[in-house]
């Protein structure tokens, strides 16, 4: 790996950016790697852009547009302004430490994997999630499961490390911009039989952060769209 790219998109985090920022150069540092770190404002009301720019470091890039268009679009416009041979998704919350990317990175190296996502339900994690989550959680990995089948505990955990040329392929199938983003873009990673390993994770729940009626059913309907371009159009199979 000769460079690394962490995109983190944020969403009104003026309270904590700062300081996640902080962290994670920190964390990236301790690891030794050449790296980047690229924030992307998702269409935030708040003063989260003026507040990560106060973290002055040139391997700092923010970015901005006005209108939230969602995490899977944050990522898609990150993505083209990331110059890394590896690509890491972090969540701008931090519910997730930036300290575990070493170990994907380790885990990457030693089995070759394509792709390393953090699993909630990996033996080894440590999660303090409430019940309503874990059931909501463990209902939607079944479903996807049924639908896809598609061999993993977690799809939805805010850490990922991609190889580029994984992602220069799939991304540009990628339609959800919102709810189902990494549902779509694993499970065209496995039909195009990347290899994905799952890696523990550790979560620190953000109390403020809840998933109501219309977030589930969004996804429901994401998730419903996304089975039907593969089964049914079998639009991911187009080149």
């Amino acid at each position: 790996m000769k460079k690394l790219s962490v995109i983190i998109p944020a969403y009104n985090e003026e309270k904590k950016i700062g300081e996640n920022l902080k962290e994670t150069l920190k964390s990236l540092e301790k690891m030794g790697c050449n790296f980047e770190i690229i924030l992307v404002s998702d269409g935030s009301a708040d003063s989260t852009v003026e507040e990560a720019m106060l973290v002055s470091d040139p391997r700092i890039k923010t970015y901005q547009y006005e209108k939230n268009m969602g995490k899977g679009f944050a990522i898609k416009y990150g993505f083209s302004r990331s110059s890394g041979d590896a690509i890491v998704f972090l969540d701008g919350d931090m519910e997730i430490h930036p300290g575990q990317l070493k170990l994907y990175i380790d885990t990457m190296k030693k089995t070759g994997a394509d792709i390393v996502i953090g699993s909630k339900r990996h033996p080894e994690s440590m999660v303090n999630y409430p019940f309503k989550r874990v059931i909501l959680s463990m209902g939607y990995q079944f479903l996807n499961k049924l639908l896809f089948n598609l061999n993993l505990t977690d799809t939805q955990a805010g850490l990922k490390l991609f190889r580029r040329e994984v992602l220069e392929e799939i991304l540009p199938k990628v339609l959800v911009k919102k709810y189902a983003f990494d549902l779509e873009l694993l499970v065209n990673a496995n039909h195009r039989n990347y290899r994905i390993v799952e890696a523990p994770i550790k979560i620190d729940f953000n109390l403020n952060s809840h998933v109501g009626l219309k977030n589930i059913l969004n996804i429901f309907v994401d998730t419903c769209a996304i089975f039907y371009r593969l089964k049914i159009l079998k639009y991911y199979q187009r080149r």
